[in-house]
């Protein structure tokens, strides 16, 4: 029995064993890459996003309309009691297949305007995958920002600490006023402060990013990879090259030739549609038979067909007008979108190169000072804070910088071009 006994309980271990890891498996959220690049999170973005399906979905049922347009009217099997004599000593009958046949190539005009509008759809599915593209770099810059501003803090309050120490010591031996080591401690616990909000602040972004990237908010987020963009920035002449495979324009240029086709459509409506009826009947008089029917429709109401012409050549000049206007209006986003990433680049670069230097050359004559009795505390605090300022405007132009990048990944159509 005790054998026995173990033996089950071996094979009870094996079974839970071989089944918890598929159970975990199932419920394990998506393991992201590490670090996680701008890259990452606009392909994943893309990939995830349910906006994304139901884009890709609406193409797809898009696909089906050029069959189901251009096919003919169902045919209609009609059994038909011709004549039935009073006497009841026989009848007339007759079971007949009816199709209507266009005499004109409309079915081909209405499969033309369904494929055009299958470009549209495929259009509209690009750009909400650039859509969803800019928010997930929105919330990863956002984070990114988040992070380095905490790490900044973090290195504040290490400074911060060693000044209440160097202010400690001066008290102590009497060179310096009790006063400084409160104001010491004073940005001690104002940095801390701001690092204890800087964690809600962290997990916010944290959330933002998950939810772009169509994850669970709570999951964790990895380690974050540095900035790194093409350079210099595309001429020009190659932008606005690449401004006419915008979705937008893809989608536009659909409408119009969708409204051609239906203009010719609308037209091929003054032409007749032919009615074929054919099949076997049985008569009393002469017996089986074959019976046979060709009809023919009277487009007679022309005015009704005249105005949907009119209103089909109306809409297509709004198509084009609206094509037009989006054109100016996209080389202008265009256009923007360079200047303003060249305004982040040069402030980024001005805070990198000159700037944040100083800065940091003004912190160490300024704690020698002041350990040396020369200053007053109120000089380091001051140096301090000009390096923190400085250091916080440069990561506010990084992020800055990142963002003027994807705006023009965006107004070009294509992030490709600009994340490396």
């Amino acid at each position: 029995m005790n054998s026995l006994t173990g033996l089950r309980f071996v094979l009870l271990l094996t079974v839970w064993a071989s089944t918890s890891p598929t159970v975990a498996g199932a419920q394990t959220a998506p393991v992201l890459p590490s670090p996680l690049s701008l890259g990452d999170v606009i392909r994943l973005a893309g990939e995830k996003r349910d906006e994304i399906q139901a884009a890709r979905a609406r193409v797809r049922a898009g696909e089906q309309r050029p069959t189901i347009v251009s096919a003919l009217a169902d045919p209609m099997f009609s059994p038909s009691l011709d004549h039935l004599p009073f006497m009841l000593g026989g009848a007339d009958v007759s079971f007949a297949f009816e199709q209507q046949i266009p005499l004109s190539g409309i079915r081909g005009h209405r499969r033309a305007s369904a494929l055009a509008d299958v470009d549209r759809l495929r259009g509209q599915a690009n750009q909400a995958t650039l859509d969803v593209g800019i928010q997930a770099a929105n919330a990863f810059l956002m984070l990114q920002e988040r992070r380095r501003t905490a790490g900044l803090v973090a290195e504040q309050i290490l400074f911060a600490r060693d000044v209440v120490s160097a202010a400690n010591a001066r008290y102590a031996s009497g060179t310096a006023p009790q006063s400084d080591v409160l104001r010491a401690e004073v940005e001690v616990a104002r940095f801390e402060a701001l690092a204890r909000a800087l964690v809600g602040q962290v997990r916010g972004a944290e959330a933002m990013l998950n939810t772009s990237l169509a994850l669970d908010p709570d999951g964790p987020v990895p380690a974050l990879a540095s900035l790194t963009f093409a350079q210099p920035p595309p001429p020009w002449s190659v932008i606005k090259a690449a401004l006419t495979s915008r979705p937008e324009l893809v989608a536009g240029r659909a409408e119009i030739v969708r409204a051609e086709a239906d203009v010719e459509a609308m037209r091929d409506m003054f032409r007749p549609m032919a009615l074929v009826r054919t099949g076997p009947s049985y008569t009393m008089a002469e017996g089986r038979g074959w019976m046979a029917m060709f009809g023919i429709s009277l487009p007679i109401w022309r005015d009704k067909l005249h105005a949907g012409v009119a209103e089909a050549q109306a809409m297509r000049a709004m198509s084009e007008a609206d094509l037009r206007a989006m054109t100016r209006m996209i080389e202008g986003d265009a256009a923007a979108a360079v200047s303003q990433l060249q305004a982040s680049r040069d402030r980024q670069a001005a805070l990198t190169t000159d700037v944040l230097p100083r800065a940091r050359l003004a912190i160490e004559p300024a704690v020698a000072g002041y350990t040396a009795g020369q200053l007053p505390l109120v000089s380091v605090i001051e140096a301090v804070q000009a390096l923190w300022l400085v250091q916080a405007d440069l990561i506010a132009a990084d992020t800055e910088l990142g963002l003027a990048w994807a705006r023009l990944g965006r107004a070009i159509g294509s992030y490709e071009a600009i994340v490396q």
